[in-house]
């Protein structure tokens, strides 16, 4: 891993933009894009794409969607004594989330914020919390009374995203940080844009990042009707099953890229599936196939319009939806690899063979 990518990686992890407040996220994507591509466009909840048109005529439209925001929370009530009720913006684990450092997003300014927790010693004698909701979370930023919080800007609706730092592991193969699903994607996509950038492809590629995907993939369904792809690729982060150490995981860091082949939102159609694998294999792309519980923009895409054939080229990462998320360089590096080959090999040829099997 060289420098630079390191430094697109924290710049981007970093960051701190949830569903329905991606403003700081498509900032640096806008500036990013723009120089890679022939023309930057939004759709109308805020994701950005931009495309790079190609010369040759009739040729096909590939759609690349990472998703840019993560999860995170949103202030739904301000409680008399100061702290606030939250609603989850995204699937969270509620043994997670306590006495953890988050940052409140105001129109006044961001603030330091904790989530609360309750000590052992008042937990005696007690369930604890074996019924532990998220929204049983008080966030707490200090202030004293309601009238102090409302005095420095807070409202409901406000969101608390998380803050950390992100960080090298000891042997230099891994990183840790927060909101690599889906920065990895992010990442990913500025990776392969300057890699393409004096490069003349046979397709249209439009490559960018939709919105609230952590909360139902919503940008998703209004970006694919605006651009209208011929085929579409998620570029998303999948949880890692791999702790107990068994080759067979469903999801191994080192393993290579995932190729999802199911989820209760898609089945990757046998074409799309066929073409990946066998380009994987052409090119020694390490790869593994994943089965997921949960969904990605590619169940929202592949209904749109008259239907998208669609896929997941995705990476594992071990405990995402928390703080803390682990991943390793190795698996960003052969996604990569697997899309730059992708997207120089789709020429209206072997597109119409993905769609229409001739």
């Amino acid at each position: 891993m060289d420098d630079k990518l390191f430094k697109r990686i924290k710049q981007l992890t970093e960051i701190q933009s949830t569903s329905g407040n991606e403003d700081n996220i498509r900032q640096l994507l806008t500036k990013e894009m723009t120089p890679l591509v022939d023309k930057v466009e939004y759709d109308g909840l805020g994701g950005i794409f931009g495309t790079k048109k190609s010369s040759v005529e009739d040729a096909p439209r590939i759609m690349l969607a990472a998703h840019m925001d993560e999860v995170g929370f949103m202030v739904s009530q301000i409680k008399k004594n100061g702290l606030f009720s939250v609603v989850p913006l995204g699937g969270w684990n509620p043994y997670v989330v306590s006495a953890q450092r988050f940052t409140l997003q105001t129109k006044q300014g961001d603030y330091p914020i904790i989530s609360s927790s309750v000590p052992p010693h008042l937990l005696r004698g007690k369930s604890g919390g074996a019924s532990l909701k998220v929204t049983d979370i008080l966030f707490d930023a200090g202030f004293v009374s309601k009238e102090e919080a409302e005095s420095f800007g807070v409202r409901p609706g406000d969101t608390i995203v998380p803050d950390v730092e992100t960080i090298v592991t000891a042997n230099g193969k891994r990183i840790i940080s927060k909101a690599w699903d889906n920065r990895y994607g992010c990442t990913l996509l500025l990776d392969v844009l300057e890699q393409l950038k004096e490069v003349e492809l046979p397709n249209t590629l439009i490559a960018g990042a939709n919105v609230q995907e952590e909360v139902g993939l919503r940008g998703a369904k209004v970006s694919t009707t605006k651009f209208k792809p011929d085929l579409f690729f998620a570029i998303d982060c999948s949880p890692a099953n791999d702790l107990d150490g068994k080759e067979d995981a469903n999801g191994r860091l080192d393993g290579g890229f995932l190729l999802r082949i199911f989820d209760p939102g898609m089945i990757m159609l046998p074409r799309m599936r066929e073409y990946i694998v066998q380009t994987a294999e052409d090119h020694d792309i390490p790869y593994q196939t994943f089965i997921s519980q949960g969904g990605t923009d590619a169940g929202a895409a592949h209904l749109a319009n008259n239907g998208v054939p669609s896929a997941v080229i995705g990476v594992p990462g071990r405990y995402i939806h928390t703080h803390q998320t682990m991943f390793s360089i190795k698996d960003y590096e052969a996604a990569r690899e697997m899309i730059l080959k992708l997207v120089t090999s789709l020429d209206k040829a072997t597109v119409d063979t993905i769609i229409y099997g001739k």
